[in-house]
């Protein structure tokens, strides 16, 4: 398991019981619910590969108002809070839905998550998901859930880590926990001039220095999460030692240097129910290991 890779001392027994782990990956998409690329068939199919007896695994997502009404009208309120965001009390709602044994939360804001796509205004997306980043964590205490773990993906939860570490100042409950970041592609790094990032994400001046958010003069959402996260995972061991190069690095290849002692590749793997070429109904022709020979080449 992956998880054990990065955090090998996550497994604990007292007295003979092992106490589970609660793991939530926090992101911008997941299936079945909404997708752009690869990264939502992870953020979806991973977490029910968890073995359940060791481990409460729970997604998080923004509740678009693009998701298909089949899982839009059939989700779940479960409470609402109303947050402190660029000087407005916001609305948060949190909502839930369990698909395939695993529990989904969306977090809800009309006037954020509205749209006929999940994200694509590269003007308005860092603020949007510096309200989503900072919603996820703050409706933990209000779900009344802890993870012992939180994994982010891309820079769209890149803040994550970086509010995390600024959170534990101001309560015990965040205290202890741990993020791991993923990069699905090094490319998209969320920046934008350093005092519109400052402005929106309302985190102290500390934050913004070259060896923080700051990057060649702008803010950096994604290295902030690179820099803050306990752990950095990418999508396989080759793209990991090429995100060490300046030709991959996408300017940040010091940083990944200066972190290669927690940065892991692990390959993707494969949801075998979804891909299953026996049952998949978008290929021209099924077959089988018995048959593939034969029934493949039709």
């Amino acid at each position: 398991m992956a998880f054990l890779r990065i955090f090998p001392a996550m497994e604990q027994k007292v007295e003979g019981w092992v106490i589970m782990k609660k793991i939530l990956f926090v992101a911008s998409e997941a299936v079945p619910f909404i997708k752009t690329g690869g990264l939502a068939d992870v953020v979806g199919s991973l977490p029910k590969c968890f073995d359940k007896e060791y481990f409460d695994v729970r997604v998080m997502i923004p509740k678009y108002l693009c998701i298909k009404d089949k899982f839009l009208s059939n989700l779940t309120y479960v409470n609402h809070f109303y947050m402190d965001y660029l000087g407005q009390s916001r609305y948060v709602g949190i909502l839930e839905y369990v698909y395939e044994g695993i529990t989904f939360y969306f977090i809800d804001n009309e006037s954020y998550f509205w749209g006929d796509k999940p994200y694509g205004d590269w003007y308005y997306d860092p603020e949007k998901f510096s309200f989503f980043s900072q919603a996820a964590l703050s409706a933990l205490p209000v779900i009344g859930w802890r993870p012992d773990v939180i994994h982010c993906h891309d820079w769209q939860t890149g803040l994550i880590p970086v509010y995390l570490d600024n959170f534990r100042y101001g309560g015990e409950f965040y205290r202890g926990i741990k993020t791991v970041m993923t990069i699905h592609n090094l490319k998209f790094q969320g920046t934008w001039d350093t005092k519109t990032v400052r402005d929106i994400t309302g985190l102290p001046d500390y934050y913004f220095a070259p060896d923080k958010l700051e990057a060649y003069k702008d803010g950096n959402m994604l290295k902030g999460g690179i820099v803050f996260a306990d752990a950095i995972t990418t999508v396989s061991q080759t793209y990991a030692e090429e995100i060490k190069m300046p030709f991959y690095g996408e300017g940040l290849d010091g940083l990944m240097r200066a972190r290669s002692g927690d940065l892991r590749g692990i390959v993707n793997g494969i949801d075998y129910d979804e891909f299953n070429p026996e049952t998949d109904k978008l290929i021209a022709q099924p077959y089988n290991a018995k048959n593939f020979r034969k029934e493949k080449g039709k």
